[in-house]
């Protein structure tokens, strides 16, 4: 349904939702956690750029072209990515729904009825581990697939994945 505002709605267990931006931010250390998983991936791409260079007698000025390019685009992407992630990503649970706001250049927008939750999850990897951060996976039943909150401070995880499983044994249905 289109509203004057251009704003689109949809019906969950007959409350009327607007498509806006979930209120709560992941945590502070997200912005670490995606400055250091950027500069790990820029560390093998330059340094196997580097050993070319130093390898070759007489590297070709391309090559070193290349490198001078790489290494702005690295530069620019590891101090302005994590912090434009942190800007999007947003998250939101309430008695009837989930909902979450991640990505940078593409961003998703995600609504997951509670009724139609099948399993929540987290998950740490090394790094979050490091920083007290975990993933909270919401499992439904949808072709697009789980709804994932990302670098949430990991008590926050634990009491969220708490919560939505409370809710989601509550709440009627089959989940299908």
């Amino acid at each position: 349904m289109a509203h004057a505002d251009s704003r689109q709605t949809g019906a969950v267990n007959n409350t009327e939702w607007q498509l806006r931006a979930p209120v709560n931010l992941v945590s502070r250390r997200a912005i670490l956690h995606w400055t250091l998983s950027a500069l790990a991936g820029w560390v093998v791409v330059l340094g196997g750029q580097g050993i070319h260079l130093l390898v070759k007698d007489h590297p070709p000025a391309w090559a070193r072209a290349v490198a001078i390019v790489s290494v702005v685009v690295a530069v620019v992407h590891v101090l302005v990515m994590p912090r434009w992630r942190y800007a999007v990503h947003r998250w939101e649970t309430n008695p009837d729904a989930v909902f979450t706001r991640s990505g940078w250049i593409n961003q998703e927008w995600r609504l997951a009825p509670v009724s139609r939750i099948q399993t929540v999850d987290t998950a740490r990897g090394p790094l979050q581990q490091l920083l007290k951060l975990a993933t909270v996976t919401v499992t439904t039943a949808s072709a697009a697939g789980p709804v994932k909150i990302e670098n949430l401070d990991a008590s926050v995880a634990a009491r969220l994945t708490d919560e939505l499983v409370s809710t989601t044994q509550a709440t009627p249905g089959d989940a299908t």
